[in-house]
Parts: structure tokens; C-alpha cells; sequence
């Protein structure tokens, strides 16, 4: 029987009230981010009040968990032992909302084929108590 594949080396987030929902939500296959209830407005990264209302009726909310990578660069340091270089470092735009970003990893293809307009869905990588959202390639 075959191995699984070992895990990337991760440096986890403390989790905390204001982010558990993120950090998370994986355990359902969920992405949530925060979602202002008097504008609609989906807030990322987690805070107190809405940037466009100022409203503090703030509650997660799951999305579609479909983007786009609006930037991306392939990173080639290997900054801890690990087989896993090079890796995609992208920053996808949620389908939910025009400059609803999420920084992550690309996976599921090879790091050189990642590209600005690529269409991804988010996959988590369970750590401990904490479910990562990284991106994969949606099939055509």
C-alpha cells in the first residue's frame, strides 16, 4: 500500500473568537468569511466593523469557495527542509465579490502552470485543530 503524501510545513494561526470561523470551517468543507448584515458586504480579513457601512453586524457566512488567481509568483527558496519547492503563491478573488482576496497556495497541478485568470476551488490541508483553504484547478 502506498504511502499518503506528507504535508507541506505550515506555521499555524493562532485561532482565536474573531477568526475560528476561517480557520475552521474546513472540518465542514466550508470557507466562511465575515459578512456585513445591513450592506451585504464580505469582510476579509476578519474585523470589527463593516469598511463600507461601518456597520458591526458582522456574521460568517460560507462561499462558493470558486475564484479566480488574480496574481501569482512561484517560489523557489526553500525556506525549510521540505520536497514541495517550487510551490504557486497566489492571491484568488472569490466569485462572491469584486476585491474579496485570499492569499494561499495553488495545488493540484504543477507550480509552473498556474496562471493570472486560472479558475480554482478551495481544498483545505487539516493541521492539528486548523483546516488551511489552498486552491485547486477547476477542471474545464
Amino acid at each position: 500500500m502506498a504511502e499518503a503524501p506528507e504535508k507541506s510545513f505550515r506555521v499555524l494561526p493562532r485561532v482565536t473568537a474573531a477568526n475560528e470561523h476561517f480557520w475552521r470551517g474546513g472540518a465542514e468543507g466550508v470557507l466562511r468569511f465575515l459578512r456585513c448584515g445591513d450592506c451585504g458586504t464580505w469582510v476579509h480579513p476578519p474585523s470589527p466593523i463593516c469598511p463600507s457601512c461601518h456597520g458591526k453586524g458582522l456574521t460568517p457566512e460560507a462561499v462558493s469557495g470558486l475564484g479566480t488567481v488574480a496574481t501569482w509568483t512561484l517560489n523557489h527558496q526553500p525556506w525549510v527542509p521540505a520536497s514541495d519547492h517550487p510551490y504557486a503563491i497566489a492571491i484568488v478573488e472569490l466569485d462572491e465579490q469584486s476585491g474579496l482576496r485570499l492569499m494561499t497556495n495553488v495545488v493540484g497541478c504543477a507550480a509552473e502552470a498556474v496562471h493570472i485568470g486560472m479558475r480554482v476551488r478551495v481544498v483545505f490541508e487539516e493541521h492539528d485543530d486548523v483546516w488551511i483553504p489552498l486552491f485547486e484547478p477547476v477542471e474545464a
